[in-house]
């Protein structure tokens, strides 16, 4: 990933988020409390403690949920603070609002900030110009943005079509971010279509709970094969029976191409990224 033409402050906070040195992230985002209530019974800061030092890359969390957890945990992981919300009671679930800006997340020790947009929503206008004037700060601060962009609205019949998941890569692209986090195409030859019409980063949204930790890992495979710099998974993370174990083994599949499973033949088009 080149970084040169950064500046050295927004340089610096991309290399700490980019912490392998390998172009890929894997990211836990925590953020889901808000949209539908406690994780694991609210036990936050035993939840990061398991976490810290897995090999994962940054996690997500709320500007309030910071005042409750131990600060410790963050060396060697980025603190990615989110700033726009919505929970599933509101009359339309996909409307995101923010909550927070960068320089409060700046003043709350964040290496990253990150937005949610969805394509398609009955309040799109309103996300996108969100996102636009949260791209603006960041260049002001030097802050790197995350841009979680999905394709959810009444007006959207598949939403894991590639020309809708590489529309929202490259909004998010054309706005200003730095990383942009979206839905999975379903195979990894459809997710080198996005990708390739991506100029930034795209990490992949870690889906619903799966079955088994098999199904996780060949997951995440499929992505990266189809040219995805990493995931950012929640779910089948901290609502694994062993969180701290199950990240590990996602960051040994996301950072070391040698734990990817012998099943994939991994060819020119669709190699690993490096």
């Amino acid at each position: 990933m080149a970084l040169h033409n950064a500046s050295f402050a927004r340089g610096l906070r991309l290399r700490r988020l980019f912490r392998h040195g390998d172009g890929r992230l894997l990211v836990v985002p925590l953020d889901h409390s808000v949209t539908d209530g406690p994780l694991r019974g609210g036990h936050l800061n035993s939840l990061l403690g398991e976490l810290a030092g897995t090999g994962i890359d940054a996690v997500v969390l709320h500007k309030g949920s910071l005042r409750h957890v131990d600060h410790g945990w963050f060396g060697d992981m980025s603190l990615i603070v989110h700033l726009s919300v919505s929970t599933r009671h509101a009359p339309d679930p996909d409307a995101k609002y923010l909550v927070a800006h960068v320089e409060e997340a700046l003043r709350l020790g964040a290496d990253a900030v990150s937005v949610h947009v969805n394509l398609g929503s009955l309040q799109e206008a309103r996300q996108i110009g969100d996102m636009a004037a949260v791209a603006e700060e960041c260049e002001r601060w030097n802050v790197p943005l995350l841009a979680m962009v999905y394709a959810r609205g009444p007006q959207i019949s598949n939403s894991r079509a590639p020309e809708l998941l590489a529309h929202a890569a490259t909004l998010a692209a054309d706005l200003g971010a730095d990383v942009v986090k979206t839905d999975y195409a379903g195979t990894p030859e459809l997710m080198a279509d996005v990708v390739r019409a991506c100029p930034i980063p795209v990490i992949v949204a870690g889906g619903p709970r799966a079955a088994d930790t098999e199904t996780v890992l060949a997951y995440v495979s499929d992505a990266l094969r189809g040219g995805a710099a990493g995931v950012a998974m929640g779910r089948n993370i901290f609502q694994a029976d062993q969180p701290g174990w199950m990240a590990s083994t996602v960051a040994r599949v996301v950072h070391e191409s040698r734990h990817v499973p012998d099943r994939y033949d991994i060819d020119d088009r669709l190699a690993l990224t490096s």
